[in-house]
């Protein structure tokens, strides 16, 4: 794997619906070092922070292969780097092998995996589609929320090692279907071994149980 480019953003405002509304969702590349905190890249400040940020979600990596997809699939050939809000644009980031807990490395900077991204209605902003949210949860490859295990910097062109292998195995796209796919074979086994998994974010962890305990 490799990181191809970073990206951030300082909120701005936006009309939407007659409100205006503060999003931090138009990430554009950024050149040379970027040191990373525990809690975000420098240059970047989410807005949302009950849906957004926090330990858990501190950043957000998107595969760089999925562009070629929705550039076909939106017919907007000119998408960029960081339009789909991810901080990290990477290659061969496969969500159906990394899995919940897993760590890599990235120049000094180790990431630890907890949950797959859900996209609300400013992702259908960012790409002018109002139908993005359903469409890229229908496509299941949502991209990957990091804690930071290690601080540092990093930089468009570092490699990406996978460093640690969770033991539980659970990767991040099966945990993502088993919650949205109404015919996904086995949802309420995947979801209990989720909410076991003591990486897994509160967030999600909450949300695997509340569907547990209604099934």
């Amino acid at each position: 794997m490799q990181l191809l480019s970073v990206n951030v953003s300082l909120p701005v405002e936006i009309e939407f619906n007659n409100k205006l509304i503060s999003t931090s969702i138009f990430k554009k590349p950024v050149e040379g070092l970027i040191p990373l905190s525990a809690l975000q890249l420098k240059g970047d400040q989410q807005v949302d922070l009950e849906n957004h940020g926090g330990g858990h979600k501190a950043v957000y990596a998107f595969s760089a292969d999925e562009y070629q997809h929705w550039q076909h699939v939106l017919n907007k050939p000119d998408l960029h780097y960081g339009q789909f809000g991810e901080n990290l644009t990477i290659t061969k980031l496969d969500e159906s092998i990394i899995c919940i807990g897993d760590q890599l490395k990235i120049n000094d900077c180790i990431l630890e995996v907890t949950q797959p991204r859900v996209p609300c209605f400013k992702l259908g902003i960012a790409l002018d589609d109002n139908s993005m949210p359903k469409n890229f949860i229908q496509h299941a490859a949502t991209g990957i929320y990091f804690k930071v295990l290690q601080v540092g910097a990093l930089k468009a062109g570092d490699k990406v090692e996978l460093i640690h292998q969770h033991p539980s195995k659970l990767p991040v796209k099966t945990l993502f279907k088993a919650y949205f796919d109404k015919d996904f074979i086995d949802a309420k086994k995947v979801m209990k071994h989720a909410s076991e998994i003591a990486e897994l974010s509160d967030e999600w962890r909450e949300k695997v149980i509340v569907r547990l305990n209604k099934a």
